[in-house]
């Protein structure tokens, strides 16, 4: 047993300091990226904002949604064959839709079938799981690597720089970082396992970019200026859940309560999911999600708007024309509070 005594952060910890700037409106900043991929070498443009592969969020709905701003999404992996061929055989930019899937045999057999249905159209996965330290997981990214060389691959879930490292070692083009930040995970409860996003951000970037690799951070923003956060902490790509849950386009459950709709929202290791796709909670694990009610929120289209415009903001404050300056011009300050609260929460 040891204890590492160094301070981790979490996005609530830290504000961006603001710098000189020489822009003149948040119209001049330009927030796609473009990237070379280290394995498949293919090439990405676009808007690098990720909605998470969760069953009300990672829809085909909310892929045509944001599809439209140049932002992607990791599908569910609960679609049937018929559904994701006919999504990802109309699908013109390649990068707007990662197909998910877990490590185990249905999974690759369904993505062989789809993908053999399309002939080899799919060109961006994301292979998923809660942890992503194990020799199995390790084992699967070689086999799916080794048998697909130009896929681009999106990897994880880690939160220490050294399993960065070894992921991109291992055939992922982007490594996907958080372990228990999520609105709806209970893992931190569950388990006691865990690491503050931030933290977690500027050491897995550092060890992946090092490589040539890239990151996704993964869970943990409740604001627009969170992501920006995100991106200043040295990620790459950023992916939500619950910022984008709620929303007509997230095909969620809805009810009434006290005549207001509300829609479900739970994790994917949560009991109200495994009872839908997995039969239950099997015997030897217990649930690590949540289900909540949140407010209906109608179309997508304004929280996108106010994401976006958030990040657009931030790079103003610290004169970053385009999205690629935000994390070589970002300071962070430690604070107590960040938020003037007299009137509620907001």
């Amino acid at each position: 047993m040891r204890i590492e005594e160094d301070l981790k952060l979490d996005f609530k910890d830290v504000m961006i300091r603001p710098k000189r700037s020489t822009l003149s409106s948040r119209a001049e900043v330009d927030i796609s990226r473009d990237y070379t991929f280290k394995h498949s070498r293919a090439n990405y443009h676009g808007i690098p904002i990720i909605a998470a592969n969760m069953d009300t969020v990672g829809t085909v709905e909310m892929a045509s949604a944001l599809e439209k701003h140049g932002m992607s999404v990791a599908l569910h992996k609960y679609y049937d064959d018929k559904v994701l061929v006919d999504f990802f055989g109309k699908l013109e930019r390649k990068s707007a839709a990662f197909y998910s899937l877990g490590i185990g045999a249905a999974d690759y057999d369904k993505f062989l079938r789809v993908n053999e249905a399309l002939e080899g159209g799919i060109e961006y996965v994301c292979v998923d799981v809660a942890n992503g330290y194990t020799g199995a997981f390790v084992k699967f990214l070689h086999k799916i690597r080794n048998a697909h060389p130009k896929l681009t691959i999106m990897a994880g879930n880690v939160v220490t720089g050294e399993m960065a490292e070894e992921l991109i070692l291992d055939g992922a083009d982007i490594v996907k970082v958080g372990i228990g930040p999520g609105s709806v995970c209970t893992t931190r409860k569950m388990a006691g396992v865990g690491y503050p996003q931030l933290s977690a951000v500027i050491e897995c970037a550092d060890a992946a970019h090092g490589l040539g690799g890239l990151i996704c951070s993964d869970g943990g923003c409740t604001s627009p200026g969170d992501i920006a956060k995100a991106f200043g902490g040295g990620s790459d790509f950023v992916m939500l859940g619950g910022m984008l849950a709620g929303h007509a386009e997230s095909c969620g459950e809805m009810v009434e309560v006290d005549g207001q709709p509300k829609m479900r929202f739970y994790g994917m290791s949560s009991r109200q999911a495994m009872d839908k796709y997995a039969g239950g909670v099997a015997a030897y694990r217990a649930s690590e999600g949540k289900e909540v009610l949140i407010d209906y929120r109608g179309n997508v289209e304004s929280t996108v708007q106010d994401i976006l415009g958030g990040v657009r903001s931030a790079c103003t404050y610290v004169g970053a024309q385009k999205l690629k300056e935000l994390s070589k011009r970002t300071t962070f300050v430690r604070v107590a509070r960040q938020l003037n609260e007299v009137f509620g929460a907001s």
